[in-house]
């Protein structure tokens, strides 16, 4: 936390020198402050960007709303934490338009000033391996950088556990891509998976991730241990016949069981899937691997397809949890969730859990299965080999 450099924006002197004060004690010390949004700007521009904003929303001049457009197309901020008082409804809206500029929203802070709870929403900015800060390295990969990352094998499959709720005990993990560039270090999807989306080259990459993960499955099955892995398949690829061939290829090649093995669908990806596409589900499920249908809820969901299609699995996006503090009808959508999951024999596997309040109140539901940064952020091989094989030792007497 004490690397990061933050801006408060705070146009009462008092509660910004209090808000100041309070960020130096959690051992911050770059830290930048504003009495409205244009002197903001003109500050973010000269330091070159902060990583979190701590942003009123009311203030004579530049108001915080034109404050967070402005700054999100300049590109000098990454995270935010609202810090304002506003009815309800306004504060949701607010919330709702600072995801859509593309930024982070770490959390309502509320007045008077919390210093626990500001320290427990900074702590959710996404570490700086993560992604870039603003004014660094601003130029990102081109489509020839990729090919030949493809070509040198250095897109690595980093792994986020499914962990239970109750226990805490790892029960699988999701399969994410990292592209270990030799000279920019580690970096997140976002600087390669829209060009690599459109210039047809997800194949290419989902092959590579998943040759990683059944070397992995391997590694553990010579010490007894199992762990299913859960992969990400788009739309285009369902569509190809030889995908259900190879995958079964691979689990002959390498005595692994096809049980180890969940395939994540979005469900807009199939409210108009082709014949082909259904029947390489069939053939999936025939194999003994399981489908979750991901981000469930997050757009028009298709109660007929799950109906339909044989998902074993229902991954319920992330905003629910989200929004649990802000919009009481998102627990009623969680409850019914599980409700619905429980009816139809599904696992429901919830995403997105971030605090232990989130959790205890996910547990309220009924909900068992979930993942987020409470319990892990997605690591590389060694370090989640590493969770499982403590997770497997006995305990000592």
């Amino acid at each position: 936390m004490k690397q990061l450099s933050i801006l408060v924006l705070e146009d009462e002197p008092f509660q910004r020198l209090i808000a100041v004060t309070a960020l130096r004690q959690l051992g911050l010390e770059r830290i930048h402050e504003a009495a409205d949004g244009a002197e903001a700007l003109a500050r973010l521009e000269a330091c070159g960007g902060v990583d979190v904003v701590l942003c009123d929303l009311r203030m004579a001049g530049m108001d915080g709303l034109a404050f967070l457009r402005h700054a999100s197309q300049a590109g000098v901020i990454r995270s935010v934490i609202l810090s304002s008082e506003v009815a309800p409804e306004l504060r949701q809206a607010t919330i709702t338009m600072t995801r859509c500029l593309g930024l982070n929203f770490l959390g309502d802070l509320g007045k008077p000033f919390d210093l626990e709870r500001a320290a427990t929403l900074i702590g959710r900015h996404p570490h700086a391996s993560d992604c870039r800060r603003p004014g660094q390295d601003a130029e990102a990969p081109g489509l020839e950088d990729i090919f030949q990352a493809l070509e040198r094998g250095e897109f690595e499959a980093f792994y986020q556990p499914k962990v239970c709720l109750d226990s805490g005990a790892t029960l699988g993990a999701e399969v994410l891509a990292r592209w270990r560039h030799p000279q920019r270090g580690l970096l997140p999807p976002s600087q390669f998976l829209p060009l690599m989306e459109a210039n047809d080259l997800m194949d290419r990459l989902f092959w590579q991730l998943f040759e990683q993960g059944l070397a992995l499955q391997q590694a553990l099955s010579l010490g007894n241990r199992q762990v299913n892995l859960a992969f990400n398949l788009q739309p285009r690829q369902l569509s190809n016949h030889a995908l259900v061939k190879r995958i079964e290829k691979s689990l002959e090649a390498t005595g692994l069981p096809g049980s180890g093995l969940t395939f994540e669908l979005t469900e807009t990806g199939l409210l108009e899937a082709p014949a082909a596409s259904l029947e390489n589900l069939v053939r999936l499920r025939l194999m003994g691997c399981e489908l979750a249908m991901d981000d469930f809820g997050a757009g028009y969901s298709s109660l007929d397809r799950l109906c339909e299609l044989p998902f074993s699995q229902l991954k319920l996006d992330a905003a629910f949890v989200r929004k649990l503090d802000n919009q009481p009808r998102s627990g009623a959508v969680i409850g019914s969730a599980v409700a619905l999951a429980n009816a139809m024999g599904m696992t429901l596997v919830v995403e997105g859990v971030e605090t232990i309040e989130q959790r205890e109140r996910l547990r309220s539901f009924g909900c068992r299965v979930a993942q987020g940064f409470l319990f892990h952020r997605p690591m590389d091989r060694d370090s989640f080999s590493a969770l499982l094989s403590k997770q497997s030792r006995p305990a000592l007497h």
